[in-house]
């Protein structure tokens, strides 16, 4: 951008000099911004890795209400203030330097704050989907419900866009990372049943079934009896659908229901839960776990996957993640999970960490999403899609960096005495 264009067009000229103030340090810089006037501050390389487009005179204002936390941003890109365009992975070191920025006197910020206030105030239209409005006490049976509706009342068809043929919505398995996203959560749902050990006959519950992909691999493949629950009004009629496609009525079937409400006298040989335990919540550990033990038969294992956080870093409230996508989740640090398990009374087997292959899963899912771009907009909306690629794009990134962690666990209810399973892990990679 030339210094006359930018004296033409006094707002421009603010908006440059804040962010070459705050960007100042970054060299090369692979990035272009593009100005609501249609003028442009080139990258520093010969092609950006991608360009922030500006909106309006006000939106640099909206980005950075509150530059301490991620919730301003994202609520500024999902409302169309600023857009992405090329590599929204490229976005996230930068906005992680803004946010943690340490070193920065009181007189660098009082500077940066003068130029924002320079800028029109700006008034974002605040349409479409709103960010969560939940009721009751946090994590009741009935709030959990509200939750689960706020995230999967989004049609069943625009997940279907971007997931694999089979609408595995959790981390996949990848044996080389090159595989696409159908094979690697084929090979998922496989390597749980392997870990699991299902054989023929057993009852197998899964708290948390999603659109029943698991539930189905497990009783086509294995010969189990199937059972799995959700809240999702939407799962539930499709996981059903796809069982009567199979033609698995007699062995599978999804039930709507939380898992505190589940009453199985019979009992069950098997237990899994797969990217559920997000929503279960700290204080609710002691309730999911002695209910996990009361549904098992002696002898039974149930394998957890769940996202963790790292240890040493602090859990947020008020997170755009927490108002605009899972509300009321929660992650706990692993060494938390199988304290409460083992106080519920089960024996920890085997916790294996799978961080990287979430973090390609969310690739996976953030490029195939923007490849249905228009076809999610039809079926959703511009928001509900800004939405999804800006949270998956980060929590790839925070996969990568090791701010989120994801374990399976494998618990047994071995009431004292040998476990009855085998001595090493060889039967898992047998195939």
């Amino acid at each position: 951008m030339s210094k006359q264009l930018a004296v033409q067009d006094k707002d421009v000229a603010t908006a440059l000099d804040f962010l070459q103030a705050l960007f100042g340090d970054v060299h090369p810089r692979e990035f272009a911004v593009r100005f609501w006037d249609g003028s442009v501050w080139e990258a520093e390389t010969e092609e950006p890795r991608f360009t922030l487009v500006l909106k309006h005179p006000g939106a640099l204002r909206l980005m950075f209400r509150d530059p301490s936390s991620d919730l301003s941003m994202g609520e500024a890109y999902i409302y169309d203030d600023f857009d992405i365009e090329g590599d929204i992975f490229g976005v996230f070191p930068l906005a992680e330097q803004i946010i943690e920025s340490s070193d920065w006197s009181v007189g660098d910020r009082l500077r940066l704050l003068s130029m924002l206030m320079r800028l029109p105030k700006g008034e974002a239209e605040r349409e479409r989907r709103r960010a969560a409005q939940l009721h009751g006490k946090r994590h009741s049976i009935a709030r959990d419900r509200e939750a689960i509706r706020y995230h999967y009342d989004v049609p069943s068809e625009f997940y279907a866009l971007w997931l694999d043929r089979q609408m595995v919505y959790s981390c996949a398995y990848f044996q080389t990372g090159e595989e696409d996203i159908d094979t690697a959560q084929a090979q998922k749902l496989d390597y749980l049943c392997r870990k699991l050990r299902l054989q023929p006959g057993e009852r197998l519950l899964d708290i948390g079934c999603g659109w029943g992909a698991l539930v189905i691999h497990a009783a086509k493949t294995y010969g189990v009896e199937a059972l799995g629950i959700t809240l999702s009004e939407n799962q539930y009629r499709w996981a059903n659908e796809r069982i009567k496609e199979e033609g698995l009525e007699g062995r599978a079937r999804v039930e709507l229901l939380d898992y505190r409400e589940l009453n199985e006298p019979e009992g069950f040989d098997k237990l899994v839960s797969v990217g559920m335990f997000e929503h279960v919540g700290e204080e609710m550990l002691p309730v999911y776990f002695q209910q996990a033990l009361k549904l098992l038969k002696p002898g039974g294992v149930f394998l957890n996957h769940g996202i963790a956080r790292n240890a040493n870093v602090p859990w947020e409230r008020n997170t755009f993640g927490d108002k605009y996508v899972f509300p009321d989740g929660e992650l706990v640090p692993i060494w938390l999970t199988l304290k409460v398990a083992q106080e519920a009374g089960f024996e920890v087997r085997d916790v294996e960490s799978l961080r990287e292959h979430y973090a390609l899963t969310l690739e996976h899912w953030v490029r195939r999403l923007e490849a249905h771009h228009d076809e999610a907009v039809q079926i959703a909306d511009e928001t509900t899609y800004r939405i999804w690629r800006l949270f998956m794009a980060g929590s790839s990134y925070n996969f990568w960096r090791g701010r989120h962690e994801i374990y399976q666990t494998l618990l047994v209810k071995s009431e004292g005495g040998p476990s009855g399973l085998p001595w090493t892990r060889a039967d898992w990679y047998c195939r």
